[in-house]
């Protein structure tokens, strides 16, 4: 699946990955490949990335790695849209 990562200032993230997981109103949740449509709003929590990404130098400072070993980046909030195996996060 593709995931991009969309802030006001450019766009942050676009890559292929195995899954993303967001913080939604009711709770965090996960998608993987050929899941449901879905808008959300986001609520403040991390964005978990799993998969085998490269980050550029110039934005690799803005991530972290999770416990698990997942990429994170927090946000404060936000919408996300997922339709036809892309993920769009457009994060506050």
């Amino acid at each position: 699946m593709h995931v991009e990562i969309v802030t006001p200032e450019k766009v942050l993230l676009s890559a292929e990955v195995d899954s993303v997981a967001v913080p939604g109103i009711n709770g965090e949740f996960q998608m993987l490949n050929n899941h449901e449509a879905i808008v959300s709003v986001l609520v403040a929590g991390k964005v978990k990335i799993d998969g085998k990404i490269e980050l550029d130098e110039s934005i690799a400072k803005e991530f972290a790695t999770g416990e698990d070993g997942r990429l994170e980046y927090h946000i404060k909030g936000g919408v996300l849209e997922f339709n036809n195996n892309k993920a769009i996060v457009l994060a506050d």
